[in-house]
């Protein structure tokens, strides 16, 4: 089907020919009167009206602004017995697409559709790609010179031209979503839609409905037609993120839709041919989940043509210092700051921690310690105390006396006797440190010093 099309005309004769005409091409609804009309809108996905100029008592112009108001997105196109230039002009001005008079010659109605449904597509293309230009889809996570990442970088070159699906695998947090969009911005589908679905955020009884949508009335709360997000994806790429939490029931529905490239709408017969890339992230061991009947082996297979295993970040220890200046950059504009770097002593801190929650928690950190720091660099006192307490890193062990001992170690040995001296007094302390109260406060709590 090409789309959907709702006639309101007075006239039932006139809807029920132009039903005939039509529905072996789109989807069609009718209506004689304007509330039945609607209620038909409110409760389906229609592309397109078209609408009598006069229905009964009611001026069909002020339906049109109506409709707009509803569905700014739906096209209109005025058809009327009673044509003339300035109500053709007014419709037109209203935001009609189209105008055509009665008798409608069944020919140029059908151009007329084919035009206006081709208008449609590019209009609902050029608001996607608008949209997708104005986020700000930042590359933090490909910035890099680790040779990991470089292998990484590599594959992705050859992947992106092609049409394979892509299971992206790699601990929460490296990036496993911006590598889908890469994949897809960068190759030629990159016009199209690019679709995500979380299949660990979704309950099982509405993922089914989320991947291949419903028509009305296929379960309860079900109260209009829904497209799909593969349907949505069509021409482009969809993004299956924690793949390895869907459902047993739906891993085979989505293995036929793998297969036979058809979809079915939830409470339709109708069978829907796509095209859609698939890319699939999961930050599980499939292979292990596969054995453990957890996951389907043939499923396993079909998306895992190509696999893109992202390393976490305490792999790429080259790549901290780099991403960590780029955070600073985009910080500094979006929290209205002026922070110039990092001192050596902090910087050192963050290359010894081991980041569970790799580049996304990077950032983290590099927020927090933007904003509590008072200075224009960041230093050990301001970063995380999960980041600031790593243990036993020392950092040249070959070094005499107190140079071979960890700085953290040093600095909590060297308060506690300050703080002692001055008989735990926090204000003579700091002074006698160079720092503030409040950062000798935060640091009498971090090594759990008594005074």
């Amino acid at each position: 089907m090409n789309g959907s099309i709702l006639i309101i005309d007075d006239e039932p004769s006139i809807c029920t020919s132009l039903e005939f005409a039509l529905e072996d091409d789109y989807y069609v609804w009718s209506a004689t009167n304007v509330e039945d009309g609607f209620h038909i809108l409110k409760e389906n996905m229609i592309d397109l009206c078209l609408l009598d100029l006069r229905i009964g008592r009611e001026n069909g112009m002020d339906v049109l602004k109506q409709i707009k108001a509803f569905d700014r997105n739906i096209v209109v196109i005025m058809i009327t017995a009673y044509g003339s230039i300035s109500s053709s002009v007014e419709a037109l001005q209203a935001g009609a697409y189209s105008y055509l008079t009665k008798p409608l010659n069944m020919d140029e109605l059908h151009s007329v559709l084919q035009r206006s449904f081709q208008y449609v597509k590019l209009h609902r293309q050029v608001n996607y790609l608008t949209n997708e230009l104005d986020k700000k889809y930042s590359q933090e996570g490909f910035l890099a010179r680790s040779q990991s990442m470089r292998n990484v970088f590599k594959l992705m070159d050859k992947v992106k031209q092609v049409n394979t699906n892509v299971l992206i695998t790699g601990e929460s947090g490296t990036g496993k979503e911006l590598a889908a969009r890469s994949l897809h911005f960068s190759g030629p589908r990159q016009r199209e839609h690019f679709e995500v679905v979380n299949c660990a955020a979704i309950p099982e009884q509405l993922l089914e409905s989320e991947l291949f949508g419903h028509e009305k009335g296929a379960f309860t709360g079900a109260v209009q037609t829904k497209k799909g997000k593969f349907e949505e994806a069509e021409g482009g790429t969809i993004f299956l993120d924690e793949i390895g939490e869907m459902p047993l029931p739906v891993q085979v529905k989505l293995l036929r839709v793998l297969q036979t490239k058809e979809i079915v709408r939830l409470g339709s017969n109708q069978t829907l041919y796509l095209d859609v890339r698939v890319i699939a992230a999961t930050n599980k061991d499939l292979k292990a989940e596969v054995e453990a009947g957890r996951f389907r082996e043939d499923l396993y297979f079909r998306l895992n043509v190509i696999e893109l295993h992202l390393p976490p970040l305490r792999e790429r220890k080259d790549d901290i210092l780099l991403l960590t200046r780029h955070f600073i950059q985009v910080l500094n504009e979006e929290l209205n700051t002026s922070i110039k770097g990092m001192t050596k002593r902090a910087q050192q801190y963050l290359e010894m921690y081991s980041f569970p929650g790799n580049i996304r928690e990077l950032r983290n950190i590099i927020e927090s310690s933007m904003v509590i720091t008072e200075g224009e660099y960041i230093e050990e006192e301001d970063l995380p105390e999960t980041v600031a307490a790593v243990e036993g890193q020392e950092i040249n062990t070959d070094l005499p006396g107190e140079a071979g001992r960890s700085l953290k170690k040093v600095e909590e040995e060297h308060i506690k006797r300050t703080l002692e001296v001055f008989n735990g007094r926090r204000k003579r302390t700091a002074q006698a440190l160079g720092i503030s109260e409040r950062s000798l406060r935060d640091k009498i709590k971090r090594y759990h010093l008594s005074e």
